[in-house]
C-alpha cells in the first residue's frame, strides 16, 4: 500500500495598502499545524508584490513562497486570479492542500478553483487535524449560526484539500529571526477576456481600530434611536477604551451605522478581548459574529433580552444613563 504524501499547504496570503492580512496570518498557522511544508503565494500588482514579498518571507512557518505580479493582479477578481492557482495546481503539483483566510475575495477564488479541479472545498473552519497515516483531514466548522459544531473529514482520496479559516480561531503568524523562505517567482497568466471588470473601491475611514481584529469592541443596537444618538452616545466611549465600533443587524438596517460595522452572521465574525454591547437584544444572527469574544459585557433595560445568556457581565438599566457615567470614569 502506498504511503499517503507528507501534507504540503499552499497559502494564499492577501494584502492591503502594503501590508499583509492579519486574517491571512491565522490562515498561515492553521496551515503550519498540518504538520508539513507550507509555501505562501502572494498576487498582486508589480507596484505591490515586492514590498509584501520582503515582508511575508520572513514569516515563521514558511519554507517557500511564490510571488506573481500583473497589472491585472491589481485587484483579485475571481476571473482573473483563478486561472493563476488553477495552472499551479493542475501540473503535477507538490500541494496536498490549499488554504486561505475566509475573506470575501478567498470565498470567491477557492471554490472556484477547487470546482474546475472537481474537489470539493470546506469553509469557515475553526479547528483542524491531519492523520499522517491515512492522509486524511479533519476539519471543525461552525453550522445553524454557530449553535452546532459540524466535523468534516476530507479522505486521503482527495487529492487536493482546500479550506478556508475563520481567523478567529487562530492566532496570527509572526515574522521570526529564522531563516528567511526560499522566493521564487511565477509567470502570471493573462486573462484577455475576463467577464468582469473592477470599477472601484469604497473605503469606510476611521482613525479608530478596524473591526475584524479589535483587542476591543462597543457595539450599538436599535435602542440607539438613530444615527446621531448611535454616534454621540457610543463614539466617545470607544475613544476612551481605544476600541472599535461595532453594530448589530437592526441598527445597520435602520440606517444608524454603516454596514462595514455590522457583527453577526451577516456581517463581521469578531473575538475580542472586550466586547460591550449595549442596547443589543442578542437576535441569534448577531450572537453568531460575537459569542466567541473573551469577556462579554450586555446592557438593556429588558432582563429577559437573550444576550444576557451569553454575557459575562450584565447590566439591566438605561445605556443613555450608564454610558456617558463609564465616559467620565475612564476620564478620571
Amino acid at each position: 500500500m502506498q504511503q499517503p504524501a507528507s501534507p504540503h499547504a499552499l497559502v494564499f496570503l492577501e494584502h492591503r495598502q502594503g501590508d499583509l492580512d492579519s486574517a491571512s496570518l491565522s490562515a498561515l498557522t492553521a496551515a503550519s499545524q498540518l504538520g508539513g511544508q507550507v509555501t505562501g503565494l502572494v498576487v498582486g500588482s508589480p507596484e505591490e508584490v515586492p514590498s509584501i514579498v520582503e515582508k511575508a518571507k520572513k514569516l515563521n512557518g514558511l519554507t517557500t513562497l511564490l510571488h506573481s505580479a500583473s497589472p491585472q493582479y491589481s485587484t483579485l477578481l475571481p476571473e482573473t486570479v483563478s486561472p493563476l492557482l488553477e495552472k499551479l495546481l493542475s501540473q503535477n503539483p507538490p500541494f496536498t492542500h490549499v488554504v486561505s483566510a475566509h475573506s470575501s475575495s478567498a470565498k470567491s477564488i477557492l471554490p472556484r478553483v477547487a470546482a474546475k479541479l472537481d474537489v470539493p472545498a470546506v469553509s469557515d473552519i475553526t479547528s483542524l487535524e491531519h492523520d499522517a497515516a491515512s492522509g486524511s483531514t479533519t476539519f471543525t466548522r461552525p453550522i445553524y449560526a454557530g449553535n452546532a459544531i459540524s466535523t468534516v473529514r476530507a479522505s486521503s482520496s482527495i487529492p487536493i484539500k482546500f479550506f478556508t479559516v475563520r481567523s478567529t480561531a487562530f492566532a496570527a503568524a509572526g515574522a521570526g529571526d529564522a531563516a528567511e523562505s526560499e522566493v521564487k517567482a511565477l509567470d502570471s497568466v493573462e486573462v484577455s477576456d475576463a467577464p468582469t471588470e473592477h470599477i472601484g473601491t469604497s473605503l469606510t475611514k476611521s482613525d479608530r481600530p478596524d473591526l475584524g481584529v479589535a483587542s476591543r469592541v462597543v457595539s450599538g443596537g436599535r435602542a440607539l434611536k438613530n444615527a446621531e444618538t448611535f454616534q454621540s452616545t457610543l463614539y466617545p466611549l470607544a475613544d476612551a477604551l481605544g476600541a472599535a465600533v461595532g453594530a448589530s443587524r437592526a441598527a445597520v438596517d435602520a440606517g444608524y451605522a454603516d454596514n462595514s460595522l455590522q457583527v453577526g452572521q451577516t456581517g463581521k465574525v469578531v473575538a475580542p478581548e472586550l466586547y460591550m454591547a449595549f442596547g443589543i437584544s442578542g437576535a441569534i444572527q448577531h450572537l453568531a459574529g460575537m459569542k466567541d469574544s473573551k469577556l462579554i459585557v450586555a446592557v438593556n433595560k429588558d432582563p429577559d433580552a437573550p444576550i444576557f445568556q451569553v454575557a459575562d457581565v450584565g447590566l439591566v438599566a438605561d445605556l443613555f444613563e450608564v454610558v456617558p457615567e463609564m465616559v467620565e470614569k475612564l476620564k478620571q
